[in-house]
């Protein structure tokens, strides 16, 4: 698994949680040991970007040997492991950040991906399903039906997936972010789910001309781009 902008996200998740929940505190700003682990946060971030995502778990311990209940800091090394294949240690990480903080969705969201990968379709799509009828803020709404879309169009078990749900969630990701191949490949391998191999190479084509792409993505969405040319759907 790729991992996450995870620091951007807990910093957007802190403020929107404190405007809708007065309980909980702006964990950024307040006191110096507060800002010492909001500081590591934002190393580890750097690190997570740079790739050195030893180095960024080595932060993300030293706040939790701080405080062991800074949700925030049990996502993001949550995040780390599920991109270092150690799913069930990911999994144990976002069900303690969920225990002190319920209304955590991109921890849930995190939990359900990591269950696809595990293999556990059932269970991630009926927390897609819960997490989007919830209505969160639209920036997690679109990460959250880009899932659910890539898991519809790209399922190895038939009875999951559903072509046509998938493209009209990932067009309404897409809409909040036309800028993000990943949410294009999306849509792209959607249409190819419904048999729709045109569309499928103009958006994967579409997704390969987003500036600043990664060269690991750009590898990633020509393959998918080739299997379209040849009428094959992209499978998980």
């Amino acid at each position: 698994m790729k991992p996450l902008n995870a620091f951007a996200i807990c910093i957007a998740i802190l403020t929107a949680a404190t405007m809708a929940q007065a309980s909980v505190p702006i964990i950024v700003a307040g006191g110096a040991g507060r800002r010492a682990m909001a500081d590591l946060l934002n190393k580890a971030e750097k690190e997570i970007k740079a790739g050195d995502l030893a180095g960024a778990k080595r932060h993300v311990e030293a706040i939790l040997h701080f405080d062991p209940e800074y949700w925030p800091a049990l996502y993001v090394r949550a995040d780390i492991l599920a991109s270092q294949g150690q799913y069930q240690l990911a999994i144990q990480d976002c069900n303690e950040a969920l225990r002190k903080y319920r209304g955590f969705v991109e921890a849930s969201s995190l939990r359900a991906t990591i269950n696809v990968y595990l293999g556990k379709y059932a269970e991630a799509l009926k927390e897609y399903n819960y997490l989007i009828s919830l209505h969160p803020r639209l920036v997690t709404l679109a990460r959250v039906l880009k899932q659910r879309a890539w898991l519809q169009s790209r399922c190895p078990g038939p009875a999951f997936r559903n072509g046509q749900q998938a493209v009209k969630d990932a067009k309404a990701a897409c809409i909040l972010g036309w800028k993000d191949e990943n949410t294009i490949d999306t849509l792209a391998a959607a249409y190819a789910e419904t048999g729709d191999f045109n569309s499928a190479v103009q958006y994967a084509a579409q997704a390969l001309a987003i500036k600043g792409i990664s060269r690991e993505d750009s590898k990633r969405i020509q393959r998918h781009l080739e299997s379209f040319q040849q009428h094959k759907p992209i499978r998980l």
